[in-house]
């Protein structure tokens, strides 16, 4: 006997939950199917594993420059064993919570593989066997799964992706990060700090290239700082084993480098998880690239939804989650539309960076006439207190009217701060607004007015 609901939820990921919980509070019968575990990738192999790690990491690194601040510290050294226990019990503290909201909702939650059968289905293969599911209506929330590089050698034992590199047991002496985007500049940062030898490889121009140049300069200047080599506009040509070691081979125009290391972690793409569901059957339409929806996140087949990373868009938590809720809300007879205008990005790096909005190049490229105001860091009383005085805040505005178009942040709290630059697109704020605004004293944020003020060459700090 079939399972009837108005919304069944495949994927039980950020994006998943989120329209699970909002369907729920609109009143509707929910089903929502998982195959493995409840979080996603996000809660359980990504954005909190890492950032649990990072934290430890940061600990350690405060407690070596203890002394600088007048505290006497003595045999710092770290227990990745107990890191790695701290790590597992944040992730299982944070989806069973997920589940009891869930479970509060009135949410029912499945186990096992999803698949379309015509006309329009679902086939649950499970511990109970095979479940069919029929709702009238259906979000497409699989996520994604890091993608292969077609580079000879790289299929052996020894190279990792994200979810390997985090339940390692033990440390390597040396790691070799193939891309320099957020996930690989994160883990450089993590494994830097933990006192394993890394090397980072990009094969474009520079660290973090899909975010403004001014932050993949400083954050390339940090991760140097931290002895972590860096080599952009370099490919990874070739991979081999020699005693027990990976011997890398790295072209630039200088030439080829030979590199021998322990691990190598793969941190470049990812592909969407279509494969299995059985889309073509009910005629829903995907590509290479994930399923195609519209600004309701409905795909060609009416009815039928998609959201979060499996639709090939921005690969980000947050924007899943609110895909999440456009999805269902419109499902359920409401009118509700995706703006990509404003959606912030942050990078763990130490310092940290945040973005929302185009970047300078961006807002040049799409014709405008740019203003751009900088504020350093080291010129903020509470940096200086805090001993974080690296980076800077950007501000891209339109000289015509002022019209903030980008906030570019790299800096200590950068993730924090960059919530008022994205409020700003929201509200399509002015450098006006900033200025206007009154700015606690001291805090970070006084470098956002700050910035805002250089922009019309007014700075009062600087």
């Amino acid at each position: 006997m079939a399972i009837r609901c108005d919304v069944a939820i495949i994927g039980a990921g950020p994006g998943g939950y989120v329209a699970a919980l909002r369907a729920a509070q609109l009143g509707a019968k929910v089903v929502l199917i998982e195959k493995d575990r409840v979080g996603g990738v996000c809660l359980n192999w990504g954005c909190i594993p890492t950032k649990t790690l990072l934290r430890t990491a940061e600990v350690l690194n405060l407690a070596r420059e203890a002394t600088d601040y007048g505290v006497m510290v003595s045999d710092v050294k770290l227990d990745w064993a107990a890191a790695q226990k701290r790590k597992d019990a944040v992730v299982k503290r944070l989806t069973g919570g997920v589940k009891f909201l869930l479970d509060k909702a009135g949410v029912k939650l499945l186990f096992g593989i999803a698949r379309f059968v015509p006309p329009l289905a679902l086939e649950i293969t499970g511990e109970n066997g095979v479940e069919r599911v029929e709702a009238t209506n259906y979000v497409i929330a699989t996520g994604s799964r890091p993608a292969p590089l077609p580079i000879s050698g790289l299929d052996g034992s020894g190279v990792l992706t994200s979810d390997g590199a985090l339940a390692l047991d033990s440390l390597p002496g040396s790691l070799l990060v193939i891309g320099a985007g957020p996930i690989g500049v994160e883990f450089a940062t993590l494994f830097g700090a933990c006192g394993v030898q890394v090397t980072l490889v990009e094969v474009l121009p520079r660290v973090l290239p899909g975010l403004d140049a001014d932050l993949g300069v400083e954050v390339e200047r940090a991760l140097k700082k931290a002895r972590v080599k860096v080599h952009t506009g370099t490919k990874v040509s070739s991979v081999e084993m020699r005693n027990g070691k990976h011997v890398v081979h790295i072209t630039s125009s200088s030439g080829e480098t030979i590199f021998e290391v322990d691990k190598i972690l793969l941190a470049v793409g990812r592909r969407p998880n279509v494969e299995e569901l059985g889309l073509s059957s009910v005629g829903v339409l995907a590509e290479k690239t994930g399923v195609k929806v519209d600004e309701h996140m409905q795909t060609n087949v009416p009815h039928v939804y998609a959201v979060g990373d499996v639709t090939g868009g921005i690969l980000l938590a947050h924007v899943a989650m609110h895909e999440g809720m456009v999805a269902v809300e419109n499902a359920l007879g409401h009118e509700r539309t995706m703006n990509y205008a404003a959606v912030p990005s942050c990078v763990f790096t130490w310092p940290e960076v945040a973005s929302v909005g185009l970047s300078e190049e961006q807002a040049r490229q799409q014709g405008y006439e740019v203003k751009v105001g900088k504020f350093p860091f080291r010129a903020n009383g509470k940096a200086l207190a805090q001993g974080e005085h690296e980076g800077l805040v950007k501000i891209v505005a339109d000289n015509k009217y002022g019209q903030v178009l980008g906030v570019h942040i790299v800096g200590a709290h950068a993730s924090d701060l960059i919530q008022e630059g994205t409020l700003a697109l929201t509200l399509e704020a002015t450098l006006d607004e900033f200025d206007t605004t009154i700015h606690p004293h001291p805090t970070l944020s006084e470098a956002l007015a700050e910035a805002a003020l250089a922009a019309r060459g007014r700075a009062l700090h600087m």
